[in-house]
């Protein structure tokens, strides 16, 4: 299929973080760049927005970028959110699909592609494991949803070809380059998209002893999860001073 106009919403799974490049706007690169850059190579007047934003809330992302992105008139939509509002110790998961399903409803009737995503499944132990719940529960709702409006899914939950923390950034949150290039070639086999985007062969992460497992847990702790409660205790997120990389269609160069 031949697509002209791209338009990608969400958070910072869509806006790339983990995958840094110095010569792209907000210093990052991602699965949607990763996308868009195969994309342009079928048509002359390809163009491309990304609107995604970290640590947006789902009720965010769809107040902030849905009309923009409608306004663009895309033939190709990507949305991801939802991950940052499972993760709150507090959520109501019919209100977030309701929100989620309104958002869809009004992109799908624009006759562009939407692609939605599942978040991934995290196993029963580590940071994530007390959410899984959440998640299984709140990847239902975008399954339904999908089905509802004729959306694509790239069903994360279910990739277990790939070895999850081998995919992630030192952060434990965000995907690493690989993850990034992982995605992007999966969005664009759900879209059927012919790709020259190479096979990626994540290694697992090296087995480490219990002195340097608690060291390596102690810096994490210390360098990422107490900035992200403080910034969850204190209200502010790290998207409060970014802007989107891409709030118009272009090429990329």
């Amino acid at each position: 299929m031949t697509f002209h106009r791209y338009v990608a919403l969400g958070d910072s799974f869509t806006e790339g973080v983990g995958d840094p490049d110095p010569a792209r706007p907000n210093g990052l690169r991602g699965w949607a760049d990763r996308v868009a850059e195969v994309l342009a190579l079928q048509t002359d007047d390809f163009g491309y927005a990304n609107l995604a934003i970290r640590g947006r809330k789902l009720g965010a992302i769809v107040a902030e970028q849905l009309e923009p992105a409608i306004a663009l008139e895309p033939d190709l939509v990507t949305i991801h959110g939802g991950g940052n509002d499972v993760l709150r110790p507090r959520v109501d998961l019919d209100a977030l699909a309701r929100t989620y399903d309104d958002a869809v409803a009004r992109l799908a009737a624009t006759g562009a592609r939407v692609v939605m995503f599942t978040l991934f499944d995290p196993g029963a132990g580590g940071i994530y494991g007390p959410v899984r719940g959440r998640m299984a529960i709140f990847n239902e709702w975008v399954r339904e949803i999908a089905d509802r409006h004729g959306a694509t899914i790239v069903d994360m939950w279910r990739m277990r070809d790939v070895e999850i923390d081998g995919a992630m950034d030192t952060d434990r949150m965000h995907l690493n380059p690989f993850g990034h290039t992982y995605i992007a070639r999966a969005v664009l086999e759900a879209v059927g998209v012919e790709h020259g985007l190479e096979d990626v062969a994540i290694e697992p992460l090296p087995v480490l002893g219990r002195r340097q497992a608690w060291a390596a847990n102690a810096r994490w702790t210390r360098e990422f999860l107490v900035p992200w409660v403080h910034r969850r205790v204190t209200g502010r997120s790290s998207g409060d001073m970014v802007s989107p990389k891409r709030p118009s269609l272009s090429r990329l160069r």
